[in-house]
């Protein structure tokens, strides 16, 4: 079974891409080979991100890696808040306080559409590569559902009349912007 890192120190993140893979590749952690760095998020585009990460543990510590970096682009807010979606109510900021600045910029727009969008850079041996995942949706008026994270509770994706935080989990990790970046990225490393 191939080992691979994923540069990542978000606990949820790593729960999703390990019940996703379903135990085709071993994904360790960023504690599995002690790195307890922070590593910056510098660039100004998901790609940048996901790069920035990868090329930090690979040149760091000599593991092939993926990193990924999610973004919620919303039509009205001109794509935001994208590549600052974790930080969008500012650096100390939380879940909440992203969701509540987003549901108060929306407040009387009607135009709700929205996208999730990962991208996740795989550094293998010498090669880089790029895989994403986009999945349209709207955002709601108000928080619904306790399941996932992030903007979970205000995104409905395209289809469903539920928010990722309703649907739950086991539905998400199929459906998700995640998902299909992941099964993109599974498909490449085990060659199916």
């Amino acid at each position: 079974m191939k080992k691979i890192v994923f540069a990542t120190n978000n606990k949820h993140k790593l729960e999703e891409i390990r019940k996703i893979t379903d135990g085709s590749l071993e994904i360790l952690s960023l504690a599995d080979i002690h790195c307890e760095d922070e590593i910056e998020e510098t660039g100004t585009t998901l790609e940048e991100n996901a790069l920035l990460k990868a090329r930090y543990i690979k040149e760091k510590y000599g593991y092939d890696c993926f990193a990924d970096d999610t973004g919620l682009e919303v039509e009205a807010l001109g794509g935001a808040p994208g590549v600052y979606s974790s930080r969008y109510a500012g650096e100390a900021c939380n879940p909440l306080d992203n969701m509540i600045k987003l549901l108060h910029a929306l407040e009387g727009v009607n135009n709700r559409n929205a996208r999730f969008r990962t991208v996740i850079a795989l550094l293998m041996g010498d090669e880089k590569h790029f895989f994403e995942g986009v999945v349209n949706g709207r955002i709601t008026e108000e928080r619904k559902g306790d399941a996932g994270f992030g903007y979970d509770p205000v995104f409905v994706p395209e289809g469903k009349d539920q928010t990722f935080a309703e649907l739950g989990n086991d539905v998400k990790n199929q459906i998700s912007h995640r998902a299909l970046a992941t099964h993109q990225l599974a498909q490449f490393l085990t060659g199916q």
